[in-house]
């Protein structure tokens, strides 16, 4: 099956919430994810004898906590009626502007990724170095089921652009990209992307270039990858097999994800969509208190390693795509002297990865038997 994309329509604002303040927008989050009826048929959605998943009324939105921070990735509109009012209040109350959360001015959309067949890691690789050598910043999501890159709303056209240079079929009908390649060896590395405003210099044009420059730009900021030995995560999803107990399953699912919120959690991440049951990444301790409601193996266990990227600007890119050329061995177009190196990368060296790009920070996720190896990379010439 070759590897398809395409754009969710929404258009959608990035959400940061310090930490130290996540207390204070606990109810606006929790209103967001679980919405009243009333506030469903304010907005649009389907109305209360229509029934919906609440899980499935979002055309994309995600709510993570990291160690670094909480990040929300919601609609514009939704952003504006249950997080912008906290911000407001907040910041009037103080009248200094010390709570820092902030609400992103530019638009993005979402670009859903289906790549059956291809691993996470390989993913990143493949489908984003036409984005990264066309310097486009994004965000990547991996999720349960599929892959999500945001890209601003104003590079839309210049996504699309770069994807048919590189040999994707952009069908006009139905926004959706078709890689014939897609199941072809390709030691193309990548996923954000960058010529960015910190690159004085011509654009990169190639990825080992790209990678060497991210690497260089990370050390230069004393961005260090960081691990906290006591977060150990289960990538799982909403269960969607079993009609008799979907009712059920919605509401432990809801009740679980209260518990997990309500405790203040070292690491959670939720995506919602309209076409997919929910996906999340959840502390093995949390596990528990969704009984019998989730897919995915309770015993495979996945180690976080986040980068703090936020003295960097928010325009800065390329951290995910040299990371995950630093994991996974893509070489990108490699030069001949490169190639060997490229070769044993994509043998047995190579580090399965995941990523999970929030509003400041970047997260690595790799099985708990790679974790030293991948934090060996991660530091290699003294960078990050």
């Amino acid at each position: 099956m070759s590897a398809q994309i395409h754009f969710v329509d929404s258009q959608l604002s990035l959400v940061h919430i310090p930490l130290e303040q996540y207390h204070r927008y606990l109810q606006s989050i929790l209103k967001l994810l679980f919405p009243s009826p009333i506030d469903y048929n304010e907005t649009g959605d389907p109305d209360e004898h229509e029934w919906t998943s609440w899980a499935n009324r979002h055309p994309f939105l995600n709510v993570s906590i990291t160690p670094i921070e909480c990040s929300i990735v919601c609609s514009k509109q939704l952003a504006q009626q249950y997080l912008a009012p906290t911000l407001k209040a907040l910041f009037e109350k103080t009248n200094k502007g010390y709570d820092q959360a902030s609400v992103s001015d530019d638009d993005f959309v979402v670009i859903s990724v289906e790549g059956e067949g291809l691993e996470a890691g390989q993913r990143v690789l493949e489908l984003t170095s036409p984005l990264a050598l066309a310097g486009i910043s994004i965000f990547f999501i991996t999720t349960y089921f599929s892959d999500y890159i945001l890209v601003p709303s104003k590079s839309r056209s210049h996504v699309v652009r770069a994807l048919e240079d590189r040999g994707f079929t952009f069908q006009k009908s139905s926004d959706v990209y078709v890689n014939p390649l897609a199941h072809h060896h390709r030691s193309k590395s990548s996923t954000s992307s960058i010529a960015s405003p910190l690159s004085p210099f011509s654009p990169p044009t190639t990825l080992s270039d790209l990678q060497n420059r991210t690497f260089n730009l990370l050390n230069k900021h004393h961005i260090h990858p960081r691990v906290d030995p006591s977060i150990r995560l289960v990538s799982c999803a909403a269960r969607r097999d079993d009609p008799n107990s979907a009712a059920a399953d919605e509401l432990t699912l809801q009740l679980g994800l209260t518990k997990c919120l309500i405790h203040s959690p070292k690491f959670l991440s939720l995506t919602l969509t309209q076409d997919e049951p929910a996906s999340l990444l959840l502390e093995r301790a949390s596990v528990g208190n969704f009984g019998d409601a989730l897919l995915g193996s309770k015993d495979e266990f996945l180690v976080p390693i986040t980068l703090d990227l936020g003295e960097l600007p928010f325009e800065a890119t390329g951290i995910v795509c040299g990371v995950a050329g630093r994991l996974c061995g893509g070489g990108g177009d490699v030069d001949d002297d490169e190639e060997g190196v490229a070769e044993e990368m994509d043998g047995n060296n190579k580090i399965e990865m995941s990523y999970l790009s929030t509003t400041r920070a970047g997260t690595v996720m790799v099985n708990e038997a790679d974790l030293e190896r991948a934090m060996g990379l991660l530091r290699v010439n003294g960078g990050c």
